[in-house]
């Protein structure tokens, strides 16, 4: 007796991957505008960076193949990439070569939390609570509070993480009886959330920026050598009526963060 064929068919026909557009091809140059063409390619890469496009541990060509893929000069292309690893967005390693690092965050001054920044810039933020207590007011605290000095005010500090990585240590001083702060409130939410849950509107603040090195302290909280440099942050707050609600001292990684500012001629 004949047996009938099995009837299947082997598929030949090979697996294409999907096209991935190269980094040269993501970059954009503009061979006639006045900007200098290393810029136009660290600010395309820089871009890529902050929109993701490129993560945190991406490898790039080297800068002989991307100079030959974008048509460019090798000290025109190094000195694109020597601007980006100025400015912490790229590291050289050796037998590695060259990767991203975390981009910094960049935050504008304007009257927002941490906590609300790093959400919209899609950073992953959370915050691990190291102290919640009432306290006596120093003389510093009194007199931004508008409180006399050793009145109980509320102090909380905070270490703020963005992407699991601890980004700045946040101390706050509140005026007893400012909403419902708790620790754990505080470990899911920004401080001027809870405030605006508590019907405190927000409206203006006095700010100053500064700099200094890092205490042992700090440095071992934040991840950095011992006299790191770090930004610091001094911010009283007002409500409506023109009364101090809050009164912050923070420092921030000066590797991975910094301020943005727009200024306008008179």
């Amino acid at each position: 007796m004949r047996h009938a064929a099995p009837s299947w068919r082997l598929d030949t026909q090979p697996h294409v991957e999907p096209d991935v557009p190269s980094l040269a091809q993501m970059i954009t140059i503009d061979r006639s505008s006045p900007v200098p063409l290393y810029y136009q390619v660290a600010q395309s890469i820089e871009a890529l960076i902050e929109s993701g496009g490129l993560a945190a541990g991406a490898r790039l060509d080297n800068e002989v193949a991307l100079a030959d893929q974008l048509g460019l000069s090798r000290p025109t292309m190094r000195q694109a990439m020597q601007h980006l690893v100025e400015k912490g967005l790229l590291v050289r390693k050796r037998g590695v070569g060259t990767q991203v690092v975390h981009s910094r965050i960049r935050r504008r001054v304007e009257l927002t939390s941490l906590y609300e920044d790093l959400d919209h810039a899609h950073r992953n933020p959370h915050t691990e609570v190291l102290t919640l207590e009432t306290r006596p007011a120093a003389e510093d605290v009194a007199a931004a509070l508008r409180v006399a000095p050793g009145a109980d005010v509320i102090f909380l500090e905070r270490l703020r993480y963005a992407d699991d990585e601890p980004l700045a240590l946040m101390r706050n001083h509140l005026p007893v009886g400012m909403g419902e702060i708790t620790a754990e409130r505080l470990a899911e939410q920004g401080l001027y959330h809870l405030l605006r849950d508590s019907g405190v509107q927000l409206r203006v603040a006095d700010q100053t920026i500064g700099a200094r090195k890092a205490t042992s302290t700090e440095a071992r909280l934040l991840h950095e050598t011992r006299s790191a440099a770090l930004l610091t942050m001094t911010r009283t707050a007002y409500d409506h009526f023109g009364q101090p609600v809050e009164y912050g001292t923070h420092v921030y990684r000066a590797s991975l963060y910094s301020f943005e500012l727009t200024l306008l001629a008179r």
